[in-house]
């Protein structure tokens, strides 16, 4: 008696499975990297190394836009700014801030990158746009990166804490639009290309 129930639980659990398969397999192409697993290396070669060709091309960008957070005040996390200094997102209020939450060694980080960096420069002073490295490693690893990749706006923000991810409770790359007082206006979960309408128009939404 027992066994056949286990057989009629296990083939209900099978009729199931091609509903609920679709679902997994939509979270799998959106969702972006893990968190970095080990705290004495990084994630494989082709993904970390920018000159890869394989790093810069991933294929169609996979994102979510979230509103979950909308209204929420910018956590007050200390990260270290380029001058080595500390900084908060506080620092930036009195305009739209966006914060790009990526690693060097994160394929879809790397592949976005270069079109976060060309609306870096093209908002100037109207926007504040940083990407904040989570790499442990921190400056060891994403300076040599930044050298290599050869931006012309972006400048090496670090959080090897991940204290910033954490108070995202995110994956990467994640990115959040700030309004000029430091309220969440959305984030992008996934990379986006930064360059095309759907992120224009994203962006619009805070007159940036």
């Amino acid at each position: 008696m027992l066994l056949l129930s286990g057989v009629s639980a296990i083939r209900r659990a099978l009729t199931k499975l091609p509903m609920i398969l679709p679902f997994v397999l939509a979270g799998s192409l959106i969702a972006g990297c893990d968190r970095e697993k080990q705290a004495d290396g990084q994630a494989a070669a082709p993904q970390a190394n920018i000159s890869s060709g394989e790093a810069r091309d991933v294929g169609a960008f996979k994102h979510i836009v979230d509103r979950a957070n909308a209204g929420k005040a910018a956590p007050a996390v200390s990260f270290t700014g380029p001058d080595d200094a500390p900084v908060t997102l506080a620092s930036f209020r009195g305009k739209p801030l966006l914060v790009n939450l990526w690693a060097t060694w994160c394929a879809p980080c790397v592949a976005e990158m270069p079109t976060l960096d060309a609306l870096a420069a093209q908002q100037g002073e109207r926007m504040a746009v940083i990407a904040v490295a989570q790499d442990l490693q921190g400056a060891d690893v994403v300076d040599p990166w930044f050298r290599k990749a050869g931006l012309k706006a972006l400048q090496p923000y670090l959080d090897p804490e991940n204290g910033l991810l954490d108070a995202a409770a995110s994956a990467l790359p994640t990115s959040i639009l700030y309004d000029a007082q430091g309220k969440e206006v959305w984030r992008v979960v996934g990379a986006i290309d930064w360059q095309g309408d759907e992120a224009k128009a994203l962006l619009a939404e805070a007159g940036a």
